[in-house]
């Protein structure tokens, strides 16, 4: 367990996804030129730049995302849920590599692997119209990091924030045009941040159990929630005129990472991913690029209860949990145009997956010591992919098909299991006028279950199995409808969705071993984005979504129907005033319905409604200084975002209720940032 060092889509959105429009800064140019419809979903664009707050991606894209929820799990490293999709249901992509957490508990998901200050932009498509990766169900995050520039650039900044939040990044990037480079590193720290009540994690706990041997003992009570590294390093060569070679690697190191609403805390959370890729443009008629790309990510999360009263004196009985897993992949893509105008891209896609688990313990916790919960899990991938596009006149069709063969072997004697899909879509935008498009497609995709939902064993009774080894793969069929309209001074985009769900994996809190199912079940719902300008330099946009899970049938031994992490109706609007040039003031709410119509047989509760203001000004003092100043939660609010679904284990009192963690309460920000 020692620790490791740091070392030097031709897709096409669901209809609900067909692109809400730029980053929300830049809505105000569209009273002069609206964006053309982006149908792979909604883009984000300047993450680095604007997303200030703390490195926390999942944070920032429930706040812009109508569709995005945030499940709360820390101070930092928190998870999303995508138009009532969580984990291996939507696909998490860091410049075309995928990386999974280690942790069964989720409290590493694959956005707390890469940090804000490193990002260029997020594309977000919902639907099942991404055949060019691997178990992108219903939905994807695409994440694409800074490039390295020409010439000699650089980025100095400071971060403050209520809690004694601090953070300092530096980047410096450079080169000519055969050769470019770039190196970014940050550090960030963070006390426990209290709730709009005025209590920190430690107090939550209290709050809800007074009694429960999962309260932090008293010399931890003030700890730290978190001690952030990173470091990222790109490096661009320019081969020939028309061959280049990208080189990237990304360190992330975590420590002492507290989840006050888990039995456990993460000792320490690393993770690395290298990424190389080699395009050739131009080599005839059959091919217009050719790429061939590879990426490796391994991650390490050791988690404990060596912060909690269960641990005993000195932790002389302390639990470790400690888990790792590595994703490995490469893809051949090659693209080229027929005489007819058609854009054809085809492809072969490979990836390899491992994850181990294994527990240690001390003391009267010795009785678990090497008790493996994962055991050296393989799951391997051979795809094979293409995709065509052509417009005709006023109507543009994508269409594109993969097939997957998938094979998961386990050690320790547990079975194999071996799956195979065929997935399919279609998407079409018809410009009825100038300002005017309608959007619609239907596709169908699969993702397999992963090593915790076949195999987990927990030490309980000598070894309880939890996972299911018999689970089928899920399967998404969607249809997706919208329109796109730009009429002048305001740009509207309604989305509709409904999606069928076979063989949908869920958990099972009734029974006492193999606790997921398969459930056909059904998610259908809306959203609506948009922006008005009244000036030049004064705007607003907005969005709202919603969206409705329901099972076939109930699960064996229960009766609710609803299905779990379906977050209710939820909206944001914010008014925009560009002061200056590179200058502008933000105030924004972001609101949520109460969470009525939750999985109750699993854990879930019912959540209060809730809405919080944020008020931003971006100032840029000279040409290379800029200075960001925010309150989030201006009213101090008290409220939670996350539900209690048992997929997760949580801390539960005596009478059975799952703890609730409240969000943060008013939180100052400060942000200086010089540029060169």
């Amino acid at each position: 367990m020692k620790k490791r060092q740091i070392v030097p889509f031709i897709v096409c959105s669901s209809l609900c996804a067909a692109g809400v429009a730029a980053e929300q800064e830049d809505k105000k140019d569209e009273t002069e030129e609206m964006p053309e419809m982006v149908v792979e979903g909604t883009k984000l664009d300047d993450i680095s730049g604007k997303e200030v707050k703390s490195a926390d991606l999942a944070e920032a894209l429930a706040k812009k995302v109508s569709s995005v929820s945030l499940v709360r799990r820390s101070g930092i490293a928190n998870d999303i849920i995508l138009r009532g999709q969580k984990k291996d249901n939507i696909n998490i992509l860091i410049d075309g590599g995928k990386i999974y957490g280690a942790c069964p508990n989720r409290m590493d998901p694959p956005t707390s692997h890469i940090l804000t200050n490193n990002i260029e932009s997020v594309q977000i498509t919902e639907g099942p119209y991404d055949v060019e990766n691997f178990g992108t169900l219903s939905g994807a995050v695409a994440i694409t990091t800074r490039e390295p520039e020409e010439g000699l650039h650089g980025e100095i900044s400071l971060n403050v924030g209520s809690w004694n939040y601090l953070k300092g990044a530096a980047t410096l990037t450079g080169g000519a045009d055969r050769v470019r480079a770039m190196a970014s590193i940050s550090k960030e720290s963070s006390d426990q941040y209290e709730d709009g009540d005025g209590n920190n994690f430690a107090e939550q706990i209290e709050n809800y159990d007074p009694s429960t041997t999962a309260r932090y003992k008293d010399k931890y009570k003030n700890l730290d929630a978190y001690d952030k590294s990173t470091f990222m390093g790109k490096l661009y060569f320019d081969v020939t005129e028309n061959q280049e070679l990208k080189l990237g690697y990304t360190a992330n190191r975590s420590d002492d990472v507290l989840y006050p609403s888990s039995k456990m805390d993460a000792i320490y959370d690393d993770s690395d991913i290298f990424d190389a890729e080699y395009i050739i443009s131009d080599l005839g008629d059959w091919s217009r690029e050719l790429s061939i790309s590879y990426y490796n990510s391994q991650v390490e999360h050791p988690m404990s209860t060596r912060y909690r009263l269960s641990s005993g004196p000195d932790s002389m009985n302390e639990k470790t949990h400690y888990l790792e897993t590595e994703m490995q992949g490469a893809k051949l893509k090659n693209s080229f145009d027929l005489n007819d105008g058609t854009a054809m891209t085809v492809g072969l896609d490979f990836s390899k997956r491992n994850w181990d688990g294994v527990f240690w313990g001390e003391g009267m916790a010795s009785m678990i010591d090497g008790f493996v919960s994962i055991d050296d899990v393989d799951t391997d991938n051979a795809a094979i992919f293409v995709e065509a596009e052509k417009n005709f006149d006023n109507f543009n069709l994508k269409l594109g098909a993969r097939y997957d063969d998938t094979s998961i072997t386990p050690a320790g004697g547990q079975p194999d299991n071996d799956y195979s899909a065929f997935s399919a879509y279609g998407f079409g935008t018809y410009a009825l006028q100038d300002g005017l498009k309608i959007f619609g497609g239907l596709g169908r995709s699969a993702r397999v279950p992963d090593a915790r939902e076949l195999y987990l064993r927990m030490p309980m009774n000598g070894g309880m199995l939890i996972g299911n080894p018999d689970l089928d793969q899920v399967t998404n069929t969607e249809v997706d409808f919208g329109l796109e309209l730009n009429a002048g001074s305001l740009f509207l985009k309604p989305k509709l969705f409904y999606s069928w769900l076979g063989d949908f994996i869920v958990y099972n809190d009734s029974k006492m071993m193999r606790r997921f199912d398969n459930v056909d079940s059904t998610i259908y719902g809306f959203s609506i984005d948009g922006s008005y300008s009244f000036t030049d330099q004064i705007y607003t946009d907005f969005g709202l979504a919603y969206q409705r899970g329901e099972k076939d049938e109930a699960q064996p031994g229960q009766t609710d129907k609803d299905l779990p992490e379906i977050p209710p109706l939820k909206g944001t609007v914010s008014l925009n005033w560009e002061y200056m040039d590179d200058s502008l003031a933000r105030a924004e709410v972001v609101a949520s319905d109460s969470w009525t119509r939750y999985d109750a047989d699993n854990g879930e509760q019912e959540l209060d409604s809730w809405a919080v203001l944020n008020l931003k000004v971006d100032h840029a003092l000279t040409k290379h200084i800029n200075v960001v100043l925010g309150v989030d939660n201006v009213f101090d609010e008290t409220y939670a975002v996350s539900n209690t679904y048992k997929d997760l284990t949580l801390l539960e009192g005596g009478g059975g209720d799952v703890i609730l963690m409240n969000e943060p309460g008013r939180y100052f920000y400060l942000n200086a940032a010089y540029k060169f």
